[in-house]
């Protein structure tokens, strides 16, 4: 495992730091049960941490390692199911969220797919989770397209070979271990004597500038680690281990069309309608909330990156005020913010400052975390998909819904681009929001309200 990805594993030792993220798609008519377990075991093939389970070093301080699960059974993690209730999409929500909530079983593979048909007007879905450690949103895309088609007539691929089992023993494990250390203390000492370089260049050559760049990079630091254990609103305080779910969707382009108007992007709408809502949703309440934390994932994913998922980004917290005097300013409030949080020095040391924290006792590094993603009110991202139809053993795909980790926040609320439509994944915890319906439509009508003015 990356650092990074040991990290999401060691925080769940609090259940309320789980990292799921689950996926509802919609499918337009009723596959074959036989021909979609086929494709899940295709893929399972073609993507090895798929077939993958998670194993500790219980004598070393290197990260757990991925390792073949002998055991693999298809039948645990594809399955199928007819809808609760008449089948209705909120059926299906419901019914896709104690899937969600249930934590994954440590000792297999970190994925669960189940098939639902049998819903109203002929359409089906599947609802997918993953764990945040094998893959981001931007991975799991990623990750779809080798199980999606872009024809219906698509030819048959290859099922190919299961990746080969080897358990390693005790001694391997060590040896393993003591290697990747080894390696990882290497590489290591050869970025930190090009550094040290850099920097007496950079003292000799400038050294005001120098200082002043370590004292920014030490600052941003701070910010990144502050310990934030509470919420700004006054409304969203509670925290539990239970989620609510819902959808909203937005045309893509009369979206592009309203950024542009405003001088913004798709994103810019995107947490502008946060902003928007959640300020309507406190009015509603009568309380004058005058900041929230929000919490956004930044990509760092190469063009060049040539493999499969995998987690490429680095967190982000920052403040936002709720109040503007013009659409106009919230989307300059807006863009500025999350510009301030992709410049930030720290994001570079993500990777280095992830080997550190690893080295402290689980009970420890939960307790810091902990304290960090309990204060945000929201969790957003904004993660690109297909700018074209997708199909699934010859099956249209009508949406495909987001729905993001809680992971300590209030709410979190993922949008994921698909064809000429934004669709939007609306995870409440009920604890914090216990009036989900009232804040979905809060939400609707700032994105509504934003829209109007393309």
């Amino acid at each position: 495992m990356s650092d990074s990805d040991a990290l999401m594993w060691a925080i769940e030792k609090d259940p309320m730091l789980r990292s799921t993220i689950t996926t509802v798609m919609l499918l337009d008519g009723e596959p074959d049960v036989g021909s979609l377990r086929l494709a899940f075991d295709r893929v399972s093939r073609a993507i090895p941490r798929l077939r993958q389970r998670v194993r500790s070093n219980p004598l070393s301080i290197a990260p757990p390692r991925w390792e073949v699960d002998p055991n693999f059974d298809l039948r645990y993690h594809f399955r199928a199911a007819r809808p609760t209730g008449s089948g209705s999409i909120r059926d299906l929500l419901d019914m896709a969220v104690p899937v969600a909530m249930q934590g994954f079983d440590r000792a297999r593979p970190l994925w669960e797919a189940t098939y639902v048909n049998g819903m109203d007007n002929g359409q089906s879905a599947l609802l997918m989770k993953f764990h945040h450690s094998i893959t981001d949103g931007v991975g799991g895309v990623e990750l779809m397209m080798e199980l999606l088609d872009m024809a219906p007539d698509a030819p048959e691929r290859d099922l190919g070979d299961a990746p080969p089992v080897h358990v390693m023993n005790q001694a391997e494990r060590f040896i393993d271990a003591f290697v990747h250390e080894s390696k990882r203390g290497s590489s290591s000492i050869s970025r930190a004597a090009t550094n040290g370089a850099d920097t007496v260049r950079s003292i000799i050559e400038d050294p005001i500038g120098a200082y002043n760049s370590a004292s920014e990079t030490l600052q941003s630091v701070s910010r990144i680690l502050s310990p934030e254990s509470h919420p700004l609103s006054v409304l969203t305080q509670n925290r539990s281990l239970s989620s609510s779910f819902d959808v909203l969707s937005m045309p893509l382009d009369q979206t592009k069309a309203a950024g542009r108007s405003l001088g913004g992007s798709i994103n810019d709408i995107f947490l502008a309608g946060i902003v928007l809502g959640m300020d309507r949703y406190h009015g509603s309440h009568g309380v004058n909330q005058q900041r929230i934390r929000m919490g956004m994932p930044i990509n760092v994913r190469g063009a060049a990156s040539e493999h499969s998922g995998g987690n490429e980004w680095v967190p982000s917290r920052f403040v936002v005020n709720l109040r503007h005097s013009s659409t106009g300013d919230l989307i300059e409030h807006i863009r500025s913010r999350t510009i301030d949080a992709r410049n930030e020095p720290a994001n570079s040391l993500v990777a280095p400052l992830s080997n550190v924290i690893n080295r402290l006792p689980t009970t420890i590094v939960t307790q810091v975390f902990g304290m960090m993603m309990k204060g945000l009110d929201v969790q957003a991202s904004n993660v690109p998909g297909a700018p074209v139809p997708l199909y699934i053993t010859g099956t249209p795909i009508a949406a495909i819904y987001p729905f993001g980790p809680l992971a300590g926040a209030g709410t979190n609320i993922t949008l994921l681009s698909y064809v000429n439509a934004l669709n939007i994944g609306i995870n409440l915890d009920p604890a914090s929001i216990p009036d989900g319906d009232h804040f979905v439509e809060t939400l609707r009508g700032a994105y509504d309200d934003l829209l109007a003015l393309a």
